[in-house]
């Protein structure tokens, strides 16, 4: 699975090179317009899983009229089952506004489209309300809990 550009009404969620990856995590924005806040410490530790080829994990910039405002992605490969996990962020002044929901929408449609893959699933702290609502926003279904953590799942089917 190679990432591509996905266009939402407001968002441009662009695929970002295992190079880019590299110099972000090196300090380096200046390639860049980014918002205040971003990167963030989970955008780092999702740049460090994608520049790892073991992890198989793709990374998106999440950009609004052209500023990085957030990221997305795959939490590494295809599994057998024909799952996906995603993760997701945005900096602090874009929460709320529903971009996380735009995001969501728009990774999982894309994700659902590619070979292998039968259901999108997220793992989420279970006290990141705004997150949850993003999900549940987006079509996904509470898939199981566990007393600090949640996982959610949209299969193809629901997100027809």
């Amino acid at each position: 699975m190679r990432g591509q550009e996905i266009a939402t009404s407001r968002l441009r969620l662009s695929p970002i090179a295992v190079e880019t990856c590299r110099a972000i995590l090196a300090g380096d924005l200046s390639s860049l317009e980014p918002a205040a806040g971003w990167p963030h410490a989970d955008t780092l530790d999702a740049l460090r899983m994608a520049v790892d080829p073991d992890t198989k994990s793709h990374i998106w910039l999440v950009k609004l009229d052209g500023r990085v405002v957030g990221d997305c992605g795959t939490v590494g490969a295809v599994r057998a089952s024909g799952d996906i996990e995603i993760g997701y962020g945005l900096a602090a002044e874009y929460r709320g506004q529903g971009y996380g929901t735009e995001v969501v929408e728009a990774l999982s449609r894309w994700l659902l489209d590619q070979p292998g893959v039968s259901r999108v699933v997220a793992e989420v702290l279970a006290g990141n309300v705004p997150s949850r609502r993003a999900l549940e926003r987006a079509g996904f279904v509470l898939d199981r809990a566990e007393p600090h953590l949640v996982w959610y799942a949209l299969s193809g089917s629901a997100a027809s």
